[in-house]
């Protein structure tokens, strides 16, 4: 059997992975969008089922007005003392000179919750990543941000001793690792084998220079040598149909002693742009005669990958394509924008069969949006919703959204306007210009349902929009959708595309829309591929 990679395609980055008897995990960030961090299954690394997210509640991860690419970076998965242990970072501010990066630990002895009330742990860096020692002993380390000018602000590794009687952080703080000519040293992870502390690195930055590093000592605290070939996983920069931004890397080894890396990496669609946002592959390893981890076939990585010999256990439930609204609970795979699922802002019960939104701010907010969404994950993709709306003015709007952050969407949206009543038409945001011309408003009848579609190949993007079921119209010209990526805007950022259905009430009355399903069908190419 072969790995096919990515494993997690859509926006899945920074994995974590652990192995717990026969079962594999891998959670991965998920940045402003709720709930927070989400843990994929395996029995076998090829095959992964979404089990769920363990920050659920208000308690666990406050997100209201944080902004673009802030809240969940890098979180940590571990199994020691018969439980879970999930470190994750909530970042407040990003850009600029300062970093507000506050680092946390949930607990739980069952994968799917629940899961504890977080405990404080430092805001020193960001990437926390928590290490079990064969002696009972636990460390945390994570990176140093350093805002002073003239400074690396990628300033090293900071070791310091977990407390679990104390629960708290305890000891003296070290810096055990400043990094390699490669630079931005951080996504700190620690293992042990025959007498090695092994620290594995992201470096590079998270884009095209990305890499993993690997370095050692035989004490936790260092000196740590780095691997005389590093680094030991990077992409090829030449190779466009390989994937690119490889790094940021976690280990397992298998029941077998087979050893395999979990990383992030990327696939752009034009020029070097990734709608899907980062995605997770897995590697196999090896190790050296002298003690040095090495990647088959590397440095560079691979779409396709030996399987460890083990059972072949396919999903339980794959990704259903349509969601009809019939269940009184969401779908594990729907997502929201900073806030949690509850506060009476969506409804599965009040019209049976129907999800409801009820309309609230912009798509400029970084506070109470209402959108339900969930990540586009293939490149050739049909989407289609069927919406009960009757908007009594202008700001009053609801619709299919192809969103990327506040700065970059694409939104088909039902309105009402004084000369043609209720409308249709298609409004842009890109670079975070606004932009409502992109077609003119046709009127709708009053008092239909409305069918919205959306077909996107790679880049480009075309709605339609129906009156009789079945019978599409097109509306608008294909729209490059290129600037949603993270490598299109002139500063970092790091989710992905998302797509689903949004409502919003500028009026403060809060004036609902009724979505009876959303269809998420992949499509293929022009050359027979998915």
């Amino acid at each position: 059997m072969k790995i096919q990679n990515p494993v997690l395609t859509g926006f899945h980055p920074d994995p974590s992975i652990v192995r717990v008897n026969d079962d594999y995990y891998i959670a991965v960030s998920t940045f402003e969008w709720f709930p927070g961090v989400q843990i994929y299954h395996s029995k076998d690394l090829a095959n992964w089922e979404l089990v769920g997210a363990p920050l659920t509640r208000k308690s666990q991860l406050h997100m209201v007005g944080n902004l673009n690419s802030g809240g969940v970076w890098a979180p940590c998965l571990s199994f020691s003392d018969n439980k879970f242990w999930l470190i994750y970072t909530d970042v407040k501010s990003r850009q600029g000179a300062f970093k507000d990066t506050h680092n946390y630990l949930v607990t739980a002895e069952d994968i799917e919750g629940p899961w504890s009330e977080p405990i404080y742990l430092n805001s020193s860096g960001f990437d926390p990543s928590l290490f079990h020692d064969d002696d009972g002993r636990k460390w945390l380390v994570n990176m140093i941000w350093d805002h002073r000018k003239g400074k690396n602000s990628f300033a090293g590794t900071a070791l310091q001793e977990y407390s679990v009687e104390e629960e708290k952080l305890v000891g003296p703080i070290k810096n055990i690792f400043r990094g390699t000519e490669l630079g931005l040293t951080e996504a700190p992870h620690l293992y042990k084998r025959n007498g090695y502390y092994y620290l594995l690195t992201a470096e590079g930055g998270t884009q095209y220079d990305h890499a993993a590093t690997m370095a050692r000592s035989k004490k936790i605290d260092g000196p740590y040598e780095v691997d005389p070939t590093n680094p030991i996983l990077t992409s090829n920069k030449e190779d466009k149909d390989s994937l690119q931004k490889a790094g940021h890397g976690s280990l397992v080894e298998t029941q077998d002693g087979d050893w395999y890396m979990a990383h992030l990496c990327g696939r752009p669609v034009v020029d070097k742009n990734c709608i899907l946002g980062r995605e997770t592959a897995i590697q196999k390893c090896y190790w050296t005669d002298d003690g040095w981890l090495r990647i088959e076939g590397g440095p560079y990585p691979s779409t396709e990958v030996d399987a460890p010999d083990l059972p072949v256990v396919p999903p339980a439930k794959s990704l259903p394509e349509r969601d009809d609204f019939n269940e009184p609970y969401l779908a594990k795979y729907w997502n929201a924008l900073r806030r949690t699922f509850d506060g009476g802002w969506f409804s599965l019960t009040e019209r049976t069969g129907y999800l409801r939104l009820y309309g609230e701010e912009s798509m400029s907010s970084l506070h109470h949006q209402s959108m339900m969404m969930r990540r586009l994950q293939d490149f050739h993709v049909e989407l289609e919703t069927k919406i009960d709306f009757e908007p009594e003015n202008f700001q009053q709007m609801a619709g299919l959204m192809i969103y990327y952050d506040t700065e970059d969407y694409v939104y088909l949206r039902v309105t009402e306007e004084e000369e043609l009543g209720k409308c249709i038409g298609i409004i842009e945001s890109k670079y975070g210009k606004y932009d409502e011309l992109l077609t003119k408003d046709i009127s709708l009848p009053e008092g239909k349902e409305v069918y919205l579609k959306a077909k996107i190949h790679r880049h480009i993007l075309q709605f339609y929009y129906s009156i009789e079921e079945g019978v599409w119209e097109r509306i608008g010209e294909e729209i490059d959708i290129g600037h949603l990526s993270d490598d299109d805007a002139d500063y970092i950022r790091f989710t992905g595309t998302f797509v689903g259905m949004a409502a919003q009430d500028l009026s403060g009355q809060h004036l609902h829309a009724d979505f009876d399903y959303f269809n998420y069908q992949v499509l293929k190419d022009n050359n027979g591929g998915d």
